[in-house]
């Protein structure tokens, strides 16, 4: 059977920084050509003799199968914008290896990642300590300070709100409805350093704060934002909650996490069949 799958697999590269060379970083499932497989990454590399200097990722095939052959593409992509900083191309299996994971012991260097790690520090503490803020946000009794620049660069909406004709451009402080204190807080959060709170931190229900940060993000244009949301609901995705993520999926344009959960479910009529 023929397939393709695509997965975006972001880590949160200052919360590896204790991770030992070794430890693995799964991906949610990707199911593809009839099969399903993850994306194996090590942080800090999977060979001792690199003292951690590499990042390792491999793709891995999780259904129990024979003669499977893929073409497994990765590529490390700029926060910034588009750029490629490395593609790079497997075949799986590699011949004459029985081996289930294919991939590079030396994807990446570290320290080609250390620079995006402190612009976001750097913005977040901008945030936190609310230095040079020129704008303020209420809502629903909270008030949220920021700095309009910073918005504007990241979201087209802002830009449009704060530098635009709109009202909101000559307020010192903008109301906003029909959004909570919480949601607007995360967001704000990430749009100054790129990352989502662990879960623990996102509520008692993880699920559901998601689905709001993603309408958020949707009502924003802030697409790495809605991403991130995608593959969190991805990877709590089960049985009972597919048809909910799907109409999630539908209702704020996420395409890829709409062909995933299509995907998933035909999986799972397929695996139903009798013999």
């Amino acid at each position: 059977m023929l397939g393709s799958g695509f997965i975006q697999f972001e880590l949160q590269y200052s919360k590896t920084k204790n991770l030992s060379v070794g430890d693995v970083v799964r991906s949610g499932e990707i199911f593809a050509g009839g099969h399903v497989w993850k994306i194996y990454c090590s942080p800090h590399g999977t060979k001792k003799s690199n003292a951690g200097r590499y990042v390792s990722l491999y793709l891995r095939l999780v259904s129990k199968a024979k003669c499977v052959k893929a073409i497994f593409e990765a590529s490390l992509l700029h926060r910034g914008g588009p750029g490629r900083a490395k593609r790079c191309t497997k075949v799986y299996p590699p011949n004459g290896i029985s081996s289930r994971s294919r991939g590079w012991h030396e994807f990446v260097s570290r320290t080609d990642l250390e620079s995006a790690s402190d612009i976001e520090s750097h913005l977040g503490g901008l945030l936190d300590r609310s230095v040079g803020t020129d704008v303020s946000f209420c809502v629903k009794g909270e008030t949220f300070h920021a700095h309009r620049a910073i918005l504007a660069a990241r979201s087209p909406v802002f830009k449009a709100e704060l530098f635009g004709p709109m009202a909101e451009a000559t307020m010192a402080c903008v109301t906003l409805h029909e959004i909570e204190p919480v949601v607007f807080k995360t967001l704000l959060r990430f749009v100054y350093t790129n990352s989502l709170p662990v879960d623990r931190e996102l509520g008692d229900s993880v699920t559901d704060m998601v689905k709001h940060l993603l309408a958020a993000a949707d009502r924003y244009a802030l697409d790495r934002l809605k991403l991130a949301c995608a593959q969190k609901l991805w990877d709590s995705v089960s049985v009972d909650t597919v048809a909910d993520v799907l109409a999630c999926a539908e209702i704020y344009n996420c395409q890829e996490l709409k062909s995933r959960c299509i995907d998933f479910v035909m999986q799972k009529r397929i695996s139903r069949r009798p013999c």
